[in-house]
């Protein structure tokens, strides 16, 4: 059997023994590759990919195993332990204590391997059980330069050639504990997560946009089983953060009801407080008006993930209060016009340079809507359209200054709160 075969089969065994897991990894691109020794994640355009050795795939005698192997995996995706690999200057031990934290939750019937890291791995460490990688990698970092392993440059670590060519007692003790000479020969072996180097280089941009991506696949897992009760205990704060909903940073029902004006949209509602003169038996109807509020979203080059996601964060407030939004996605020119109905889409279009005077020529084109907000950084230039009904600009918390746009014609802006 081809090994992303086999793979694909071992995934469905996943969904069944541990469905969260199993189904993310369904979502996720797969390759036969070499470039690591066991399996790996790597780099697939902008989002992630899991690489397997046939080799050492092949070699695993069990289900199980492979089980492990994916999971494992899958775990430092969860844990972002690929993104944040960068901000220790020291990477192997890094990669040694990412690997004490996940493997903790892997069942130990799964463990690919005899000498999987665990917290026992190092019983002279005394290290505390599902303590996080940043705790691990602190007592660690402090043991391996008390016993002379790694220089008080902790970006230094010893290597094989080292520690073959130094016979003292800075490189080779024999006074060392157990621990410290598993921890020394782990030093000097070669690096277990190659693959992720290629991430070391992204922009901050780009790694902000993984991560999103990876939210984004996290929580339409959650909300497709519509059974918050397969979300593994190791990630339930992580997953209920996902689903937080911030305070917005405007009373949008206020506003709403001084500045929209009449409505455009009228429908009925069923009530019983009302007698229903044709027909006795039956509910009255109510004839009730919903306001219609276009949406403009700065979708140009100079915003940021991050600040896309504040964006649809006031937007699900304004939903809330009952009115109808119509989000038009706007850089330069106007790009794409649709109806919000809770959730954000996918992707957005756009990422070019920025101009907010198309979207007000839209607006007064288009007399259903009784009023236009515009969600941007502020970055638009000089405002020359015309405005003959209500408009708000919300800026976000990093971008232009208010007195900036003011200057430049922009009036009625706000700032978003911090959160």
């Amino acid at each position: 059997m081809h090994v992303l075969e086999d793979v694909s089969r071992i995934t469905k065994q996943l969904i069944i023994k541990e469905p969260f897991y199993g189904i993310f990894s369904s979502t996720l691109n797969k390759v036969v590759g070499t470039a690591t020794p066991t399996a790996g994640v790597c780099k697939h355009n902008i989002n992630y990919q899991l690489m397997i050795n046939e080799k050492f795939w092949n070699s695993l005698d069990s289900d199980n195993k492979k089980i492990g192997l994916i999971k494992h995996e899958l775990l430092h995706i969860c844990f972002n332990h690929i993104l944040e690999a960068p901000n220790y200057s020291n990477h192997k031990l890094h990669n040694i204590a990412a690997d004490i934290e996940i493997n903790q939750y892997i069942n130990s019937a799964y463990y690919p391997s005899s000498d999987i890291l665990l917290p026992s791995t190092f019983p002279d460490f005394n290290l505390p059980l599902k303590a996080g990688t940043k705790k691990y990698y602190e007592l660690l970092l402090a043991q391996a330069k008390q016993s002379n392993i790694l220089s008080s440059d902790p970006s230094k670590s010893i290597n094989s050639s080292t520690a073959n060519n130094n016979s003292n007692e800075s490189s080779n003790n024999s006074n060392d504990n157990e621990s410290v000479k598993i921890l020394r020969d782990l030093l000097s072996e070669e690096d277990g997560h190659i693959t992720w180097r290629e991430f070391d280089e992204l922009s901050e941009a780009d790694k902000k946009l993984i991560k999103a991506q990876v939210d984004h696949q996290i929580k339409e897992i959650v909300e497709q089983s519509k059974n918050r009760g397969l979300v593994p205990s190791e990630l339930k704060e992580y997953i209920d953060s996902l689903f937080e909903i911030k305070e917005p940073s405007y009373d949008w029902r206020t506003y709403f009801r001084k500045f929209s004006g009449s409505s455009n949209k009228v429908y009925t509602k069923k009530t019983r407080r009302k007698l229903n003169k044709r027909f006795i038996e039956n509910p009255a109807l109510k004839i009730k008006t919903k306001k219609s509020v276009l949406v403009g979203i700065d979708t140009s080059g100079s915003v940021s993930t991050e600040n896309l996601l504040e964006f649809f964060s006031e937007i699900y407030h304004m939903h809330k209060t009952g009115i109808k939004i119509t989000i038009a996605e706007c850089d330069a020119n106007v790009s794409k016009v649709w109806e919000y109905k809770g959730k954000p889409p996918e992707f957005i279009t756009g990422r070019g340079g920025t101009d907010m005077n198309p979207i007000i020529d839209y607006f007064n084109q288009k007399p259903i809507y009784n009023s236009l907000i515009i969600l941007t950084d502020g970055f638009v230039g000089e405002k020359t359209s015309n405005m003959f009904k209500p408009m708000l600009m919300v800026i976000t918390k990093d971008g232009e200054s208010l007195d900036n746009l003011k200057t430049n014609g922009w009036e009625n802006c706000i700032k978003m709160l911090e959160k």
